[in-house]
């Protein structure tokens, strides 16, 4: 399919939901339950919602958003998960398909740079989406390597050509989906990873690192996951990064704001222990609704878990109900690494800090190594600096800055007690900024608190406290991912980060998108109700 029919075919398919939204529910409308309220489940409720279904989206946390959930203290603001928003119109099309639009409700700002990046010698690249900007940048850094930064741009265009416009709206569910589009994976070089394709092109290292760090914001290893994910790099440059002002928790209480305003329902406190199923003979194994650890069932006509995909099948789902998705397959899939977050506010502005920072470390592939093979807990390590006051000082009362630093850390494998380490890693975090960009930092804090890996378990339900579920090598993309329409179970649905096409608020809206070419008109369940 051509990339302009491709565009009318997805805008027609727009243009029908359009039409229909918003509307009343009728009397016997299908119930929809959604587990988890990240920005997957949201975008999956409020799609269904537009179709005519009733929804009621189930969180066990105290606030919607998931990993996107808010903290404050203090008067600081602090955004718990994303803070990077790329290709803005996958929002503005779920205000669109409710009759309303995404500035009146949120603030979209653009940031440049896109990320500053800085060496452990002291070097500073400004990643932009400037071409011009970007040439110069490279030409500074590495002037041989010019043409073949240009050469990787056009072929990072024609990968998000392929990966993004075709494929990441498509749902794999047949091995057949996977075969039609081995030819142009492989004309593209989807064999190769991330950091080979880029060696290709670039001969500088810190170049190379440059253009090779994306997959690390949706939980891959630059030097095994699939070189598909070098779109992520045009995905930027063609839309933008950009910061919603008052943080992402704007986004998450816009989207319960829609579900509510198409008749769905988001309860908080809602802990799903189970989902239930017909026994076979009966439905065919069609799930039935969920039970919550409260012990009361909420029945459903289909259910959609935006909850861990790991975590859906070893611990939501009985095993009886499991074909394919036993425990020794969920056990042997890898997945992402582990992060270290640390969230704190200061008393003393950092002005020349920019939104974005990414500190690489000493090591680059060793480390990831560390991390990701070896699982170890390392002495060094590479860090993502947000600062959300460089763009919305309101997040911070007046003379203080807001922020929080990411670290990848290996996920529970790594046998790490965080309950000791956790408290000196924050230390040894503290003083590498203090003596790189933020001098006198410990001495300046207001406050602090941090999440690692076991609070990913705990308090997100992440398999192995893996911070992005699924690791996007080959072999666990596209088909090979747990799939948005449940192999086992008729009538579950997933959508996330361990679902096709993967993390990243990209990743996350797209698997709710699939759903619209997957789960069956709400007059369909209907019909099937009556007999």
């Amino acid at each position: 399919m051509t990339r302009i029919s491709l565009k009318r075919l997805q805008a027609s398919k727009i243009r029908l939901l359009e039409q229909r939204a918003p509307k009343a529910l009728s009397a016997d409308a299908p119930h929809a339950v959604v587990i988890g309220s990240g920005f997957g489940g949201l975008a999956a409720a409020i799609r269904l919602g537009v179709r005519g279904y009733r929804v009621t989206v189930l969180e066990r946390l105290e606030q919607p958003g998931g990993r996107a959930r808010v903290f404050r203290d203090q008067g600081f603001t602090f955004d718990a998960g994303p803070t990077v928003v790329t290709a803005p119109f996958l929002f503005e099309e779920l205000w669109k398909l409710c009759g309303k639009r995404l500035e009146d409700d949120v603030d979209l700002r653009p940031v440049t740079p896109f990320y500053r990046i800085r060496f452990d010698d002291g070097d500073v690249f400004d990643y932009t989406g400037s071409y011009t900007q970007m040439r110069d940048e490279v030409s500074r850094l590495s002037p041989g390597d010019v043409e073949g930064y240009e050469q990787f741009v056009v072929q990072s265009e024609k990968i998000f050509r392929v990966g993004f416009e075709k494929l990441a709206h498509a749902p794999f569910t047949h091995v057949w989906d996977m075969a039609r589009i081995i030819p142009e994976m492989m004309k593209l070089e989807s064999f190769r990873t991330v950091y080979g394709l880029v060696s290709k092109y670039v001969k500088s290292e810190k170049l190379r690192q440059i253009m090779s760090f994306h997959p690390l914001l949706v939980g891959g290893n630059p030097f095994s996951t699939t070189s598909i994910y070098t779109l992520i790099a045009f995905l930027e440059r063609k839309w933008g990064v950009h910061f919603p002002i008052g943080g992402t928790g704007v986004l998450v209480q816009g989207m319960v704001g829609l579900i509510e305003g198409v008749g769905g329902t988001v309860r908080c406190n809602a802990e799903v222990a189970e989902i239930t199923v017909a026994p076979h003979g009966e439905e065919n194994g069609r799930v039935t609704g969920v039970r919550l650890a409260s012990g009361e069932h909420v029945k459903a006509d289909l259910v959609v878990s935006d909850a861990d995909a790991g975590w859906t099948y070893r611990h939501l789902l009985a095993p009886e109900h499991r074909k394919r998705w036993t425990d020794e397959r969920i056990e042997s899939l890898r997945y992402s690494m582990g992060l270290f977050v640390w969230y704190f506010g200061t008393k003393k502005k950092y002005e020349k800090v920019a939104h974005h920072t990414i500190l690489l470390g000493p090591r680059y592939e060793e480390l990831l190594e560390d991390i990701f093979e070896k699982k170890i807990l390392a002495e060094d390590f590479s860090l993502y600096l947000h600062r959300p006051t460089a763009t919305d000082p309101a997040m911070a009362p007046e003379g203080c800055d807001a922020f929080y630093v990411l670290s990848p850390v290996p996920h529970l494998e790594s046998g790490t007690d965080w309950a000791v380490e956790g408290e000196r890693y924050r230390r040894k975090i503290s003083q590498y900024l203090s003596d790189t960009l933020l001098p006198g930092v410990e001495e300046n804090l207001v406050t602090s608190r941090f999440l690692t890996p076991q609070a990913f378990h705990d308090d997100y339900r992440s398999l192995k406290g893996a911070a992005f579920s699924v690791e996007p090598v080959l072999l666990q993309s596209a088909f090979f991912r747990p799939h948005n329409q449940s192999e086992d179970v008729e009538g579950l649905y997933l959508v996330g980060a361990g679902t096709h096409p993967g993390a990243g608020l990209p990743g996350v809206l797209s698997s709710a998108r699939v759903l619209d070419s997957i789960v069956p008109e709400p007059s369909e369940v209907r019909a099937r109700a009556r007999g």
